[in-house]
């Protein structure tokens, strides 16, 4: 029942942000077929296969002249359709932007590549890390002194590629139901990257950022905006940025009367600060911080490993995890008071749903056995 039931894509499949794309569309509730080449196998067991959930999987093998046009077929009654290879690659199948449009005036072309659809890298491999090296956002991350860390692909691959995918398919599709016309997404990483960065770029230009990494304030510079560990090993976080949380951070800690706290924003105090109060949460659990300062306004959360995080009870009571035949994963996003988003199965392994698929978008089962006698599909 999510908001876009009723809209139909096709997915070509591919790795990584493409996946991610989809499977945020169908949470909310489009129906999403994905094309896998023929023969496709992945290399996880098929419900483990999360970025794949809630659509079924047809395989074609899009260099067989019949496999295409099976394909232009479908495309001729979707909505929209993504894909993830480098710029060229959807052309030289028969499959470009302007063959599409010709069959579905109305279709949106959703492209996504790291550097984009032009440019002298246009066409060179890449993956989540350089893309964010590009768009300055790796430089920004890390230790001082230090290499920047890869901070898992969360930046260049999901929020500034996937979810950019995401939202420029949507805000095409609305377009759509104005203007009748379709159009092509170029979605790039390395754009999504930099888009995610704009408030540190603001903060940059008003010489309230150095390019001194952890020396500034959400870089891991502050002693209220920081990660720590505990007296058990374990860590907790805190991001007491306003004054009125600061005030609860050293209240909380002991430290309220210590002068060296008192002015907040002093940055030649900042490394100094960071050691004595780095002592204090060593000198308690993470349980025993939590007792203290969970629930506060401090601004801070326990730093939950990825089993701990399903269990803790503020992800229990939004239900922010679910299970889906046995498997654990994190529930659809954002949420809806009216059209509830659900996960619309678990995925499906390559190719499983071929023969479904096609006879319910209309191909007779003489035309479907035709393609199989060819090696179409």
């Amino acid at each position: 029942m999510g908001p876009l039931r009723g809209t139909r894509i096709i997915e070509v499949g591919g790795i990584g942000p493409g996946p991610f794309c989809s499977m945020m569309l169908s949470d909310m509730g489009a129906e999403i077929v994905r094309v896998d080449r023929k023969g496709h196998v992945s290399i996880l067991e098929p419900k483990h296969d999360l970025l794949h959930r809630g659509r079924r999987a047809i395989g074609i093998d899009l260099k067989n002249p019949e496999g295409v046009e099976a394909l232009l077929r479908l495309i001729a009654q979707a909505d929209a359709l993504t894909e993830g290879f480098r710029p060229g690659v959807m052309e030289g199948l028969g499959l470009g932007p302007d063959v599409c449009l010709q069959r579905n005036p109305k279709l949106v072309y959703g492209r996504m590549t790291g550097w984009g659809q032009s440019g002298p890298l246009s066409k060179a491999a890449g993956h989540d890390i350089n893309y964010i090296a590009l768009a300055g956002a790796l430089y920004c991350i890390g230790e001082r002194d230090r290499k920047p860390p890869p901070p898992l692909n969360l930046v260049g691959d999901f929020g500034g590629g996937g979810m950019l995918l995401a939202f420029g398919v949507v805000c095409a599709l609305y377009e759509t139901q104005k203007s009748g016309q379709g159009q092509v997404v170029d979605a790039a990483m390395v754009d999504g990257s930099a888009s995610l960065m704009t408030m540190f770029y603001a903060l940059k230009a008003a010489g309230l950022w150095t390019n001194d990494r952890q020396s500034n304030l959400l870089d891991g510079g502050a002693h209220f905006y920081d990660s720590y560990e505990t007296k058990d090993g374990k860590y907790i976080s805190v991001g007491s940025i306003e004054p009125q949380f600061y005030a609860l951070l050293l209240k909380h800690t002991g430290l309220e009367d210590d002068p060296d706290f008192s002015v907040q924003l002093d940055r030649s105090k900042w490394p100094d600060l960071k050691d004595k109060i780095e002592t204090v949460f060593k000198s308690k659990t993470r349980d025993e911080w939590c007792e203290i300062m969970e629930g506060t306004d401090v601004c801070f959360a326990p730093v939950l490993s990825l089993d701990e995080a399903v269990k803790h009870p503020q992800n229990v009571v939004r239900s922010t995890f679910v299970e889906v035949e046995g498997v654990v994963q994190p529930a659809p996003a954002p949420r809806f008071s009216r059209t509830v988003p659900e996960i619309q199965k678990a995925p499906s392994s390559p190719g499983a749903d071929t023969e479904e698929v096609f006879a319910d978008w209309g191909f007779s089962a003489e035309e479907i056995q035709a393609l199989k006698d060819a090696n179409a599909v």
